[in-house]
């Protein structure tokens, strides 16, 4: 399977489980192809190309031709300087290995992060929230987040990977759609009336077990075991975490209880006041499951799939 083939197999999965639909994919596209075009030639002389035709700007190929032909992977949550020092040792060992995934994103990639966040507004009208509303309350967070990323050394570990010769991608987005899609199905179908049967659902998968077994498993941050969860939101795309304001804007719409991978204090707290449920799923646990459900596609190309850096392989392809 050529590099060019898994960039295109991650966007794929990606766009199929939006939850902005094919449609909306396709109207952001087309948006930013007006964009490029309206550019003078000075302007599209900086322009990101891979933007015409992918929509997460978080899920980038950092190092690598698309002609190379791949058949072993190593992947990862985390891949930073000392993971691919690793992977260098690994080969020098011996052991074959082709391409390295991160699943959070580098280089240009983390520069561009904020970007994916728009669809925050997206999930939340689903669940009620007028889209004007979110889209004002996103925008303002996004501008935060690209603040926040600015003084970074996003090229440190891009730059490592070129001196050290090893194909490097990242598929950020495109996994946690993914999961958020895996999970929001699951309560769909299982319909959890409890708090307690939330953390059921999510233990159900061996991700999860495995994270519980080590003190990482689900946990219930706001409300209490037998609280009733009403309507469950999976918060697990999007970059990162959205803002403040957007905790009350849900409960008023008539979200029940939120499952996330992460939540900083002040989200928290505020879903606290609002009396809304809060699981926290785990965060690695869920990055892994996300990834895992992505690494099945390619395992059905054959590719074979070493994990390190979090990540350990949990295959659902059948037979």
């Amino acid at each position: 399977m050529k590099l060019g083939r898994i960039y295109e197999t991650a966007i794929k999965a990606g766009i199929e489980k939006d939850p902005r639909g094919k449609e909306g994919i396709r109207q952001l596209l087309e948006d930013t192809r007006s964009e490029y075009e309206s550019l003078g030639k000075k302007e599209k002389k900086y322009f990101d190309k891979d933007r015409l035709t992918n929509p997460f700007s978080d899920t980038r190929i950092l190092y690598g031709s698309l002609d190379i032909e791949v058949k072993r992977v190593i992947v990862g949550i985390d891949v930073e300087v000392q993971e691919l020092v690793l992977v260098d040792r690994l080969r020098e060992r011996g052991k074959t290995i082709d391409l390295c995934i991160a699943h959070h994103p580098e280089g240009k990639a983390l520069a561009k992060l904020s970007d994916v966040m728009a669809l925050q507004a997206d999930v939340w009208a689903s669940f009620g929230v007028p889209v004007n509303i979110g889209d004002a309350l996103i925008t303002e967070r996004m501008r935060e987040i690209q603040r926040a990323f600015l003084p970074q050394n996003h090229q440190r570990s891009v730059q490592a990977a070129e001196l050290l010769d090893i194909p490097f991608m990242c598929v950020h987005t495109p996994a946690d759609n993914l999961v958020t899609n895996y999970l929001s199905r699951a309560f769909e179908r299982k319909k959890p009336r409890l708090v307690s049967d939330v953390v059921d659902v999510l233990l159900s998968e061996e991700e999860y077990q495995k994270a519980a077994t080590r003190s990482t498993g689900p946990q219930i941050v706001v409300g209490d075991r037998k609280t009733r969860a009403g309507k469950v939101l999976v918060d697990m795309t999007g970059g990162t975490e959205g803002p403040v304001n957007a905790i009350e804007k849900l409960a008023q719409a008539g979200v029940g209880t939120i499952v996330a991978m992460h939540m900083n204090e002040n989200l928290r707290k505020e879903a606290e006041k609002q009396h809304l449920n809060v699981v926290i799923a785990g965060h690695i646990a869920s990055d892994s499951l996300g990834v895992n459900l992505f690494l099945d596609r390619l395992e059905k190309e054959k590719v074979e799939c070493l994990t390190f850096s979090g990540l350990e392989r949990i295959s659902r392809v059948r037979g």
